[in-house]
Formats: structure tokens, C-alpha cells, sequence
């Protein structure tokens, strides 16, 4: 037999024939109790052939259903019949107020989802980020499906019951401080710190990025002064420190400052840093002249590997020495970054800024789409945070920029200003998108590794101006 070729028709009549004799067996075997049953006087409950009206074990308590209930029951659990009724739910919006939730809301919800799937598989809009933030906005809509229920309390069992996967994932890190920071991790394990440290001075321009932040917080602050808003200082601080367009420092100070509002500006965080190829071209050229974005800068001098290792040591005992509320994010931003440097521990390195890295951003991409709701985001307060993020953002980019331009009146050798916009901490998105702005004017001019100083300084610059607002509101 062996080497025979077998014929698979053959297999199949014979898979059939064993099918149907199994069947035939179970069917005879069921029949021959049932009739004992019966002729013994016997009463267990269990289903017979002869009684038309026998009901299974166990499912007594079950509603007797017959064709035409089943077809509307049916009918009444579909996506089409769930979109297109006008039932409505109540639910807490982040403010607090009650909002009748309609099924044509989340159908807008679950639309939206798919745009933003769209943007990121189509357009190529920071997909790592953008695929799973939408399917969880997808998921999170699907009406019966559950997947973002909060759960119900068990007291007996001391449990949730119930509980959507999409929930699990956001009570496990998403509302806390958990994947930020494994985040931040990855991130130092991938970064390298060498441009910053090569030209020192690029760190002005990350720091001048942060304006963007305080200057929203100012704005969010005099929004109080509009009819029907109502922001507190926790909540402003919360909002402003989109501008850094750093989602997980967004979603550490929402953690703590403002728990209510972390779906609205996490969505809104990592909405503007994967637009950042959108929002910042658009502002570079307004505020630069054509023969700015022609500077072509010197080459960085090398950097030597102690460089590299003292850098993350001494940026993490500044922060612990003056700024001990932000250690945590500048913590395990050096703490990445050392591993990466020392050159001892390659296997955690690699670990943290791959495996480590992906795994938490998809968990947090997830959890982040799931807030994405109709009570949290279609509502006004929401739809102002969406604004005030977005000028927060723009802010931070022009004020990079000028700072790059001030700069050029006191220094012998020029800053080409578009690097000053990646002061923003979308590592290394912004370093990118200046670098490709750079190219359409000369196809020579590589700034890429100059823009790389201004970035990693956005990303320590956002975490310090988080932790003087935690420091100065959290306590």
C-alpha cells in the first residue's frame, strides 16, 4: 500500500457511507430507548419520537418558538434591522450629561471606522495606526455583537460577566498607564539620539513646539467664556497636550488628570499624528520662503558610543531630580534606549522596539477605537476637543518653525526652518514629512537626520510639559 496513489473519490463515498450508517445507528439507538421507555411506564423528561411535544432536558424554561416568531426574532437581531429602526439608548457622555444614543448614530459610528480603515490601507496614513484604531471603531458599533460592553458585576463570583474583548483590552492598558509606557519603551529602544546629540541647539526648536501645548491650554481655558462649555483645568490640560501629537503621553496625563475625557483625545492624538502628511506641508510653506527651504546644512559630526550611553542616564536623572511626575515616560524612554546603546542585551532590545512594540500597538490601537462611541464623540464638547486639538497641533508646528527662524539671526551656520516643525513628538513621522518637503524644493538637500534632533527633543518635551501639569494640577 505504500506509494499508492489513492483516489480521492473513492475516499469521499467512503467518508459518506460511514456518515450515514453512523447516523442510521444513533437514530435506531434513540428510537429502541424511547419505545422501552414508554412501554416500561418510564417518565424522564427525554426526548421521544412518539411525542411530538417532548421537550429537550435541561431547556424547560426556554420559550416554545415556532416558524414565524423565529423568522422575526431572527429578523429583529440583523445589522440592516438594527441601522434603519429609530430605537434609542441612553448613555453618559464625557461631560456627564444624558444622551439619547439612535441606531442611525452608530451606523455613522461604524462609517466612519471604515474611513478610517481607509486612510490608513489606502492612503497609507500611518497604517500601523489607523487599520486597528478603525476596526475597533467598527467593532465597538456592530450592534448585538457586545464587543466594547462594560460587563455586569457579579457579587457572588467577584467578577465581570459579560465583559466585551474590546473592554478587556482598554481596562487592562488603556486606561491606565500601562501601554504608554511599554510604548515610550519601544520607542527609546528604536530612537537614536546621536542628531540631538551632534547639534544640540535642535533642542530649542523641540522645546519651542511645545507652545503649541501651553498656548491651547490658555485657549481652552477662555472657551469657558462660550455659552454651554465647560471645561476645567484638569480637562485643559488633558486637551493641550495633543499639540505634542504624542498619543501615549495623551493617553498617561488623561489618565490622570481627565479619565472621562481619555477616548476623545486619544482618538483626537493619534487622528492628528497620523496626519501629520496632511496638517504640516501646508503649514511649512506658508511660514518659510522658497530660498529658507533651500538651506543646505552642515553635515553632523559623529557621535561617540559613551555619548550615546550617558545621554538617556543623564536625561533620566534631570527628570528625576526636577521633574519626578514625568520620570515614568522619560524613565522608560532612557530605559529603551539604554538597551538599545550598551550593546549587551540584544535580545531585549530587539524584543522591545519588534515583538514588544507591535503587540502593545495593536492592543492600544484597538482599545483606542473602541471609546470611538456616538455619546463620546457626537456631542458638542467633543466636536470643540477635536478643534482645539487641531490648533494645538498647528501651533506646536509654526512654533518650531519660527523658533528654527529666530534662530538664523544669532547663528553663523543656518537652520533650515522646515526641520523646526518636527518638534512635534511623531517620531520619526514629522522628521519625515519635513525631509520630504526638503526634497520637492531641491532633490539633493537631505535634512532627514538634521530633523531627527527637533523630533527626539519633542518627544522628551512633551513628556516634561505633561509632568509640570500633572505636578502642578494632580495633586
Amino acid at each position: 500500500m505504500v506509494g499508492r496513489k489513492v483516489d480521492p473519490v473513492w475516499v469521499l463515498k467512503v467518508s459518506v457511507i460511514i456518515i450515514i450508517c453512523a447516523f442510521a445507528l444513533s437514530f435506531a439507538t434513540t428510537a429502541f430507548s424511547s419505545r422501552a421507555h414508554a412501554s416500561t411506564g418510564i417518565t424522564s423528561g427525554e426526548p421521544s419520537f412518539r411525542n411530538p411535544n417532548a421537550i429537550i432536558p435541561q431547556s424547560e424554561d426556554i420559550p416554545r418558538v415556532d416558524f414565524l416568531s423565529f423568522a422575526q426574532k431572527f429578523i429583529r437581531t440583523t445589522g440592516i434591522y438594527a441601522f434603519i429602526t429609530n430605537f434609542g439608548d441612553m448613555a453618559m457622555t464625557p461631560s456627564g450629561d444624558e444622551m439619547e444614543i439612535y441606531s442611525w448614530m452608530k451606523l455613522v459610528m461604524v462609517l466612519v471606522g471604515f474611513g478610517i480603515v481607509y486612510l490608513g490601507a489606502a492612503k497609507n496614513f500611518e497604517p500601523l495606526l489607523l487599520v486597528p484604531i478603525g476596526f475597533g471603531v467598527i467593532f465597538a458599533n456592530i450592534p448585538f455583537a457586545g464587543m466594547g460592553e462594560p460587563g455586569v458585576w457579579n457579587p457572588e463570583l467577584m467578577m465581570l460577566e459579560h465583559q466585551g474583548f474590546l473592554n478587556i483590552i482598554y481596562n487592562a492598558g488603556v486606561g491606565n498607564e500601562f501601554f504608554p509606557l511599554i510604548i515610550f519603551i519601544g520607542i527609546g529602544a528604536m530612537t537614536d539620539f546621536g542628531p540631538l546629540i551632534a547639534n544640540p541647539k535642535t533642542a530649542l526648536l523641540g522645546a519651542a513646539a511645545q507652545f503649541g501645548v501651553f498656548a491651547t491650554f490658555l485657549f481652552i481655558s477662555l472657551s469657558n467664556y462660550i455659552p454651554g462649555v465647560n471645561f476645567t483645568l484638569l480637562e485643559a490640560s488633558a486637551v493641550s497636550i495633543i499639540g505634542g501629537a504624542d498619543g501615549p503621553t495623551t493617553i498617561y496625563i488623561a489618565s490622570k488628570l481627565a479619565p472621562h475625557l481619555m477616548a476623545t483625545v486619544a482618538v483626537a492624538a493619534y487622528s492628528y499624528m497620523a496626519l501629520v502628511p496632511v496638517i504640516q506641508p501646508p503649514i511649512m510653506r506658508a511660514l518659510t520662503t522658497k530660498e529658507e527651504r533651500l538651506i543646505k546644512m552642515k553635515e553632523l559630526r559623529p557621535v561617540s558610543k559613551k555619548e550615546k550611553i550617558a545621554f538617556p542616564l543623564t536625561v533620566f536623572i534631570l527628570a528625576i531630580l526636577l521633574i519626578p511626575s514625568a520620570a515614568p515616560l522619560i524613565g522608560g524612554l532612557a530605559f529603551g534606549n539604554f538597551i538599545k546603546e550598551i550593546g549587551v542585551v540584544a535580545r531585549l532590545s530587539d524584543t522591545a522596539q519588534n515583538e514588544l512594540l507591535n503587540i502593545v500597538s495593536l492592543f492600544l490601537s484597538l482599545g483606542v477605537g473602541s471609546q470611538m462611541t456616538p455619546e463620546r464623540f457626537l456631542n458638542p464638547s467633543s466636536l470643540i476637543i477635536t478643534v482645539m486639538g487641531l490648533i494645538a497641533f498647528s501651533i506646536a508646528t509654526a512654533g518650531g518653525i519660527l523658533a528654527a527662524k529666530l534662530m538664523n539671526l544669532f547663528v553663523k551656520d543656518k537652520v533650515n526652518p522646515l526641520i523646526g516643525s518636527a518638534g512635534v513628538s511623531a517620531v520619526p513621522m514629522a522628521a519625515r514629512v519635513s525631509n520630504k518637503v526638503g526634497l520637492e524644493e531641491d532633490p539633493s538637500n537631505f535634512i532627514l537626520m538634521h530633523a531627527m534632533g527637533p523630533n527626539v527633543a519633542g518627544v522628551i518635551g512633551t513628556a516634561i510639559a505633561a509632568g509640570v501639569m500633572i505636578a502642578v494640577y494632580g495633586g
